[in-house]
């Protein structure tokens, strides 16, 4: 029988780069773990929110720009930018799938695109001569915590802990710093959002989620990439298998809708 392949091997920048597919199993176990924990507690904040800002509309006290807004940002975490500019970013989040990243960067430069890359901490120390490559590539990279916890149950040090570790963790490989952060499976807190905005990170999490993470399926991820795709949206991807076979198609298709693929924080205008 033949034995599964539990590793791989790509070519970056001329050198030969190896890595573990058992640590990516293990980083993806945990973020499904936290993913489906955190669904509940993100599906009742969107729903409280609408009712009382819906309401407060309805009832006079609240704008429709004051209610646009809102939806933009909330508890001070930025959702997406500008709808009536012409900006769109992918949000990419790393923390396993090195071996599909190169063939990412490849279609991002073909249809002349920038995107935001957020990594772990434990992905930087394993594969800094990738990140290296995305930031040469001219792409942007935020802060993605350290060990993909769950930020939502982590006190204001151990919040400051897991970001400040990516951060040293980065500044080791690339000179530019980072200013943007997004909690694990968008969990997070008052102590996280203390804690980003006292390392001068502004928190951003996304207007539409692929699932990439769950749902492997090509098609799927596309749909969701770009039904009602609209200036300001931040689309939130991983790098998979899948996603990488969807990702020329989501390009043509925003392109074809005269909307620019830029970087998070040019998105948001930060």
């Amino acid at each position: 029988m033949k034995k599964k392949q539990d590793s791989f091997m790509v070519k970056v920048d001329g050198e030969v780069v190896t890595g573990s597919l058992s640590n990516n199993k293990e980083n993806k176990k945990t973020e499904k773990n936290n993913k489906w924990a955190w669904c509940v507690h993100a599906l009742v904040n969107v729903c409280l929110v609408a009712i009382v800002f819906v309401t407060m509309a309805v009832c006079g006290y609240a704008t429709n720009q004051e209610v646009v807004a809102t939806f933009k940002s909330y508890n001070g975490v930025i959702y997406a930018g500008d709808q009536n500019d012409n900006k769109v970013a992918l949000m990419i989040n790393v923390y396993w799938g090195t071996e599909y990243l190169l063939e990412m960067l490849d279609a991002l430069d073909k249809y002349e695109a920038k995107a935001t890359f957020f990594v772990g901490k434990t992905w930087v120390n394993e594969f800094p001569g990738m990140l290296r490559t995305i930031y040469d590539r001219g792409h942007e990279v935020g802060n993605h915590g350290s060990y993909h916890k769950n930020h939502e149950l982590l006190s204001y040090d151990e919040n400051l802990r897991e970001i400040q570790g990516c951060t040293m963790a980065v500044s080791n490989v690339i000179t530019k710093e980072m200013t943007l952060f997004t909690p694990p499976s968008g969990s997070y807190n008052k102590h996280t959002l203390n804690a980003a905005k006292d390392l001068g990170y502004t928190t951003v999490l996304w207007t539409r989620d692929t699932i990439d993470w769950r749902d492997r399926d090509e098609e799927l991820i596309y749909k969701r990439a770009i039904q009602d795709v609209k200036g300001g949206d931040i689309i939130l991807m991983h790098p998979t298998m899948p996603t990488k076979e969807a990702l020329p198609r989501i390009l043509e298709y925003i392109k074809s809708k005269k909307l620019v693929l830029d970087t998070v924080s040019n998105t948001i205008k930060l």
